[in-house]
């Protein structure tokens, strides 16, 4: 149901972006002196029909041909938005035509030309590797022997669907080159659509770590129909952690939290984190959540170090201010409370194969103690 409203929203979005974009630069004196009024409407239907058929033909088949309209049709609802966002600042400057009437048209036009700059620029930013983002975390409680201990965390990789086995092989060939003591997924694993996703598990089965790979779920493992996207993440082999912790050595805890707000949208709610920490022995505590939410209540319960992802960073730029709005730690490193947060911007992305401004990255934390 959530998932039929959502696409509902996004489809009705591009549309009404669809119809203001193609509005506007039609009064683009180039346009219209060049570009025949019906060939223009042919090209918006048929755009609008790529990214219509990209989210549902896409969406819920497999095959060449599903990936290559999916592919085109999320990376042209990219284009279209940033494009809509420059020509919104050039009408708002302008009032909409009403001020600066003589140069009004020629600026949209400069507006088509800054729309597609920033896309081309997004487009590079997202098919990039992702890269290496290092801290240096300090925990209280922390044994001796566990100082220096690395932390590899990947988040928000979402296979399946538009990044496959290439792409998993060199993301996975980036991981271990950090030579990681441990290696955790921070949800998002697997897009939920597309193709097979169960091929991709020989590749994730690269991963070793000597105190194992271990994860959360995120928002789309509960994707799709059933439990398979749950289900596909315990075939892994990783160790996943649902509302519980473990003791990877003595002294150092790593508990974990199913999806925050997918808990909640199943009338789920409750103290869960409250519970994944529950009865944990004394020493440092780090938390993995897809979502940075509830860090209050983490840092009250005496977590030295939450990790999350979810918010890719905003992934394509002005679009972050609107997730910052939902999620104020939107990406990088937080103090909640005396507690570190670090927020993951994603490793792989969603929808659009783009970014703007950031690429990608692979978090890689080492660990050292802190005096109480």
């Amino acid at each position: 149901m959530r998932g039929a409203m959502f696409g509902t929203v996004l489809i009705s979005a591009c549309t009404l972006m669809h119809i203001y974009v193609f509005w506007r630069a039609a009064s683009v004196p180039i346009v219209d002196r060049h570009v025949s009024r019906w060939l223009f409407i042919v090209l918006c239907v048929v755009l609008w029909a790529t990214f219509f058929l990209g989210r549902v033909l896409g969406h819920h088949n497999t095959g060449a041909m599903a990936v290559t309209v999916e592919l085109f049709g999320m990376n042209w609802m990219a284009v279209l938005f940033l494009t809509c966002v420059c020509l919104l600042a050039v009408d708002i400057v302008t009032g909409f035509g009403l001020l600066m009437a003589r140069q009004a048209p020629s600026l949209r036009g400069w507006a088509l030309v800054a729309g597609g700059a920033l896309s081309l620029i997004a487009i590079v930013q997202g098919l990039r590797p992702p890269v290496v983002q290092s801290y240096e975390v300090r925990l209280s409680g922390l044994p001796r022997e566990m100082e220096g201990t690395v932390i590899v965390a990947v988040s928000d990789l979402h296979l399946g669907s538009l990044l496959g086995e290439r792409w998993l092989a060199a993301c996975i060939a980036q991981v271990q080159a950090q030579r990681p003591d441990l290696i955790v997924f921070l949800g998002d694993l697997f897009e939920g659509h597309g193709k097979a996703e169960s091929e991709l598990l020989p590749v994730l089965r690269r991963l070793t770590a000597p105190l194992s790979v271990w994860a959360v779920t995120g928002n789309h493992e509960f994707h799709g129909s059933g439990d398979t996207g749950l289900r596909l993440l315990q075939d892994t082999g990783f160790e996943v952690l649902r509302d519980r912790w473990a003791e990877v050595r003595p002294g150092l805890i790593l508990a974990g939290v199913d999806d925050l707000t997918n808990r909640l949208n199943a009338d789920q709610g409750g103290d869960t984190i409250s519970k994944a920490l529950a009865g944990r022995p004394p020493g440092a505590t780090i938390l993995l959540s897809h979502r940075p939410r509830q860090v209050e209540t983490a840092a009250g319960a005496g977590v030295g170090l939450m990790l999350c992802g979810h918010t890719h960073g905003g992934q394509i730029w002005p679009f972050s201010y609107m997730v910052r709005s939902r999620y104020p730690l939107l990406a990088g490193r937080y103090d909640v409370g005396g507690m570190t947060v670090i927020v993951s911007r994603g490793t792989g992305t969603w929808g659009p194969r783009m970014r703007l401004w950031h690429r990608g990255e692979i978090l890689r934390l080492t660990l050292a103690g802190k005096e109480n």
